[in-house]
């Protein structure tokens, strides 16, 4: 399984941007796809997942500022980051799991990751 991120780079606060995914080895449609970020000096967290019913969950501080998608077609899946904060500078990961399950999402929950796309807003 292979994942590949972009669309990172550096945006002033108040600013969009949108990552992608492209997802070879597995089907989005048919797997957990999980989108996570990691500050400097700062832990991994986790950001948002969708899973194969197309039912999305975020972490609490971003839903209302944050949309992951996928398209089926692409086999790639999205994150929409509107109304960026200096504070959302990060590097962003994509993950993909096969299966639901109880209490998702850590990183730990996923086993296959891509390398990474900066985005870096600044004030």
């Amino acid at each position: 399984v292979q994942l590949q991120a972009s669309g990172g780079g550096l945006v002033q606060a108040g600013g969009s941007l949108r990552l992608s995914c492209v997802v070879s080895g597995r089907t989005v449609s048919t797997s957990v796809m999980g989108w996570f970020r990691q500050a400097p000096g700062k832990e991994r967290e986790f950001v948002a997942v969708i899973r194969s019913t197309g039912a999305k969950q975020y972490a609490d501080s971003l839903k209302d500022r944050f949309t992951v998608s996928r398209d089926n077609a692409e086999n790639t899946v999205y994150l929409q980051m509107n109304r960026l904060k200096p504070e959302d500078t990060a590097v962003y990961y994509c993950a993909s799991r096969l299966h639901w399950i109880t209490n998702c999402c850590r990183s730990s929950d996923f086993y296959s990751w891509g390398q990474g796309t900066l985005v870096t807003v600044s004030s």
